[in-house]
């Protein structure tokens, strides 16, 4: 793990300044995110990729965790990251309000691709294996884009 123990660091600060600029986004376009039926589920699932990606780089920098742990750790925060939007998700399309399905399919894409490497990895390091890691790369590569995303949406797109 000393060896990962880089990325990690840089990877939870990465996650703690980009969570902090969203909430400042979506604090500043407050009442046109409320006024949209399908965007305050958007800035909810905004925060879900930049929170799973602090709290699963932290059980990573805990020192002395058996490998099991921490893979019961990553899997239980992918998953998290998982039914979150898929709760907001459903709702949206519950809702009365008409979103075009092609909308909700790409936040749905974004949402399955930040997760499912964090589930994979955390199933990888219960079960031992060393190459279980390398697969966090990509959840938090494509997590930390789809906040930049969903966040860009919330802060400019909101105002065409």
């Amino acid at each position: 793990m000393a060896e990962w123990s880089g990325f990690f660091q840089a990877e939870l600060g990465a996650a703690a300044a980009l969570a902090g600029l969203v909430i400042v986004a979506i604090s500043i376009n407050v009442s046109r995110i409320l006024a949209d039926p399908s965007l305050p589920g958007r800035a909810a699932e905004t925060l879900v990729s930049p929170s799973g990606v602090l709290i699963a780089c932290s059980f990573a920098l805990v020192p002395h965790q058996p490998g099991w742990v921490l893979g019961l750790e990553i899997a239980v925060t992918g998953a998290v990251m998982a039914a979150a939007p898929a709760v907001i998700l459903f709702r949206v399309l519950r809702s009365a309000a008409k979103v075009a399905r092609g909308y909700v399919a790409g936040r749905t894409i974004l949402a399955s691709l930040s997760c499912l490497p964090f589930m994979i990895s955390g199933a990888l390091l219960c079960a031992g294996s060393p190459q279980a890691l390398y697969w966090m790369v990509p959840g938090v590569i494509v997590s930390l884009v789809a906040t930049v995303l969903n966040a860009w949406v919330l802060l400019v797109e909101i105002l065409r």
